[in-house]
């Protein structure tokens, strides 16, 4: 049976709790140049075409703030709202954007029952936010609603049902090969999971904060449910998915600080690598469920 609402927005508020102090180190957050040509590939293959520029923009599930304040420097955003259930993760967005400079309004709240008026933004955008979502159609609704005659809806990074099912074999294939790469890095196991010990309350929590996987039909009717119009999906990452799930895996069995700064730099440049890979020769060729990412925008009528 499925648990009741208040079980998963538990679940999911101490997991991003307690995710929040690592979360950048660990997803290779960054809010130079890099991040912000990352964002902004991301939301032009989103929409099918050059973002332009937005007056405000609302993040739903910002979390440590990847998409809104590179959007922010990018000079796509004028203005942002950041949402999220985790005041952890907020508390981290506000310290960042602190030290970029950038004024930036948050709001804990969730995604199905937003507190702003009707027609507030020219974006409501969110990466890898929908699959935590419990209540999707409520969550559409408030984003139509929240939305100015015209705007856009933009989502990017939400799991593909056969890309889920295809990361399961990297990510059982790192974890038999973690006790060999553990060895050649020097790193001690996880103190959670030392002496028979069980996996940490983080640990255990992720397993159970992913709620769906998508195909692009049903994304797209969510959309169009909501009253949404233009609607398109697109799929993002085949090989760079697979090899980022690898050393995710990997990285999860050891604790943060004993990941050698070589190792971060080779999974990093290896995962921008393949992405370039990805979209030269894999996305404009196969079909969007194939991927392990699904992106879809949508407008507002009006």
């Amino acid at each position: 049976m499925p648990e009741p609402a208040a079980a998963v927005l538990d679940a999911n508020v101490r997991y991003h709790d307690l995710a929040a102090q690592h979360y950048d180190a660990k997803w290779g957050i960054t809010y130079g140049e890099q991040g912000q040509a990352q964002v902004t590939a991301k939301l032009l293959k989103a929409l099918g075409r050059a973002p332009g520029v937005f007056d405000r923009g609302l993040e739903i599930g910002a979390g440590t703030g990847y998409f809104a304040l590179n959007l922010m420097r990018a000079g796509v955003v004028r203005e942002a709202v950041a949402t999220d259930i985790s005041p952890r993760m907020l508390e981290a967005l506000g310290r960042s954007a602190a030290q970029l400079g950038l004024p930036v309004e948050t709001a804990v709240c969730e995604a199905s029952d937003l507190p702003f008026d009707d027609g507030s933004f020219d974006l409501v955008f969110g990466h890898a936010v929908l699959h935590h979502v419990p209540d999707l159609r409520r969550a559409f609704g408030e984003f139509r609603r929240v939305l100015r005659p015209g705007g856009m809806v933009a989502f990017c990074g939400e799991p593909s049902r056969h890309g889920d099912r295809i990361s399961a074999f990297p990510k059982r294939g790192a974890y038999a090969a973690a006790p060999v790469w553990r060895a050649l890095i020097g790193a001690s196991e996880r103190g959670a999971h030392r002496n028979g010990g069980g996996p940490s309350e983080e640990a255990r929590l992720e397993q159970v904060v992913d709620l769906h996987s998508f195909t692009p039909a049903e994304l797209s009717a969510h959309a169009r449910a909501a009253g949404l119009e233009s609607v398109r999906v697109s799929g993002e990452e085949l090989a760079a998915a697979l090899f980022g799930w690898v050393n995710r895996t990997l990285e999860g069995t050891v604790d943060p600080s004993e990941v050698p700064q070589a190792w971060r730099v080779y999974a990093h440049r290896g995962y921008l690598l393949l992405q370039r890979l990805d979209r030269a020769l894999l996305e404009p060729r196969l079909p969007a469920a194939l991927f392990y990412n699904l992106l879809v925008s949508a407008r507002a009528p009006g």
